[in-house]
């Protein structure tokens, strides 16, 4: 047991991909305190992931367990593609939009972890943090007082935290494809750091999400450098 006082309010941070669903699932299972679970919807996860949700929902309502999900303070498209950004130190507008999110300047992220972070603290409450025991470097970056880190006691890796949910009828399916088959992560569908693998994948079966992908890149310029969407995918 992850032994804590009863008085705390304990909090699942759960983005509904494998990791963190596993993480909520275990603590379920073996009686762990869990008041609360709290889901940052950038508004464009894959369909997958929001599925999920619907299909974990009644679970958390047979158990008490309060749902609630944060969101962006103006949506995640607005904020790539409209958002006045001003030169540093003046209150000159030199651009439109963030751009992509990911690599260098991954802003989404930063909002998404600033508002759960914020959240838990003003609830003084514990945190849950779906990390694997082997992503170390992810676990060494998160560290904060108040977070916990059950997938890491239990020894849980990422591919341990893919078979449990398989097991349990998880599947993130779009399109007749598990998404985890072809995609290492099943983060933001838009999101900068997907790989060449990934990009690929994404035009082989997933073609609605590439064809957005290729409309914003016509826009934000090249979403990788050296190479365009329609080039990376004339290589499939």
């Amino acid at each position: 047991m992850l032994a804590r006082a009863t008085e705390t309010w304990h909090i699942a941070s759960v983005s509904w991909g494998k990791d963190s669903l596993t993480m909520l699932l275990m603590l379920i299972e073996t009686g762990e305190p869990l008041d609360e679970v709290v889901f940052f919807d950038t508004g464009m996860e894959f369909q997958a992931i929001y599925d999920m949700r619907d299909k974990a929902l009644p679970l958390l309502d047979r158990k008490g367990i309060r749902y609630t999900e944060l969101h962006p303070k103006n949506p995640m498209w607005w904020s790539m593609f409209c958002r006045p950004v001003k030169k540093r130190g003046t209150n000159e507008v030199h651009k439109r939009g963030y751009g992509w999110c990911g690599g260098a300047c991954r802003w989404g992220t930063t909002e998404k972890q600033r508002a759960l972070d914020r959240y838990a603290e003003e609830r003084n409450a514990v945190v849950y943090v779906g990390i694997a025991v082997d992503e170390t470097a992810r676990l060494n970056r998160d560290a904060k007082p108040y977070k916990r880190y059950p997938l890491a006691l239990w020894l849980m890796t990422e591919e341990d935290c893919l078979l449990y949910c398989y097991r349990r009828g998880f599947r993130w399916s779009e399109c007749g494809v598990f998404l985890y088959n072809v995609l290492d992560r099943v983060s933001c569908w838009c999101c900068r750091n997907k790989n060449f693998k990934e990009l690929r994948a994404i035009h082989d079966y997933l073609p609605e999400y590439w064809a957005r992908l290729v409309a914003m890149e016509e826009v934000l310029g090249p979403m990788k450098k050296g190479r365009t969407l329609p080039e990376i995918g004339a290589s499939c």
